[in-house]
């Protein structure tokens, strides 16, 4: 079974014709700041990988590619709310 990617990056990534994809694979890293080959692994991170893609990179590929805010995640993250957080502490 295929891994669930972190990412939306492929995603983007396919809707592109031929010479743009060309084009992206060659100026995103440098957008980025990162080399080829940090580019293809952002691409390959899996939900379940430890590692992960900086906060001011993501939000760089959501803007080069036209996404919302939190638009190239591809996984749902719980969190409980500080209020709710604090209300359990005072609880213990």
């Amino acid at each position: 079974m295929k891994e669930q990617k972190k990412y939306k990056i492929d995603e983007e990534m396919q809707k592109l014709n031929l010479p743009e994809y060309k084009a992206a694979i060659r100026i995103i890293p440098k957008e980025l700041g990162i080399a080829f080959n940090t580019f293809h692994n952002y691409r390959k991170l899996t939900v379940r990988d430890s590692r992960d893609i900086p906060y001011d990179n993501v939000r760089k590929l959501e803007k080069i590619f036209g996404l919302n805010e939190g638009g190239l995640v591809n996984y749902r993250i719980e969190c409980k709310s500080l209020r709710e957080l604090m209300k359990e502490e005072d609880r213990v």
